[in-house]
């Protein structure tokens, strides 16, 4: 599991622990199943908008369905993962998500010839750049948690770097 800013696909340098300034957030948790389009397994807007309305706190973790626990050990090179469609991220992006959380290895298609538009999308980058906004990937939520609010404590190591290997524990909401 890591968690990256957009010094993960900038040419300038930004750093996660300049980006993550706080590690306590409100959360909501959904599990998504991606849609079949031509080869590709995607997460469209319309798949996000049945679980999230109009609303949503300022993180948001997405379980993709089926949810098997052999994907805390997978290895994904070369599986054509699926990912998020741009419109898809432009929408959680446009409720003011700042922190995203997902059990895939890549917000973007495996081989999208460099394009990152899933990336690029929730960072609004390069214009009016999120710089605060972070993405985290390769979670695992196990099938006993259930959908719903929860609170998030987004552990991160403390390297200057694009991305950093991290812990995001969720507590419910009572």
């Amino acid at each position: 599991t890591h968690t990256e800013c957009v010094g993960h696909i900038s040419k300038e340098f930004f750093s996660i622990n300049q980006s993550l300034k706080n590690f306590f957030f409100k959360v909501k948790l959904i599990s998504v199943s991606p849609e079949l389009q031509s080869e590709d397994q995607v997460i469209s807007v319309a798949k996000l908008k049945e679980q999230i309305k109009d609303s949503c706190p300022e993180a948001l973790v997405i379980r993709t369905l089926p949810n098997y626990i052999e994907k805390r050990s997978k290895k994904y090179s070369h599986t054509n993962w699926p990912y998020l469609s741009e419109e898809a991220m432009l929408f959680i992006r446009q409720l003011n998500i700042k922190h995203l959380l997902i059990d895939l290895p890549s917000v973007d298609k495996e081989k999208d010839e460099g394009k990152l538009l899933a990336h690029k999308a929730f960072w609004n980058y390069p214009k009016n750049t999120r710089f605060e906004a972070t993405i985290t990937e390769l979670i695992y939520v196990p099938n006993h948690v259930s959908d719903g609010d929860y609170f998030l404590n987004l552990q991160i190591a403390s390297f200057e770097n694009d991305a950093a290997p991290s812990k995001p524990v969720l507590y419910k909401i009572q």
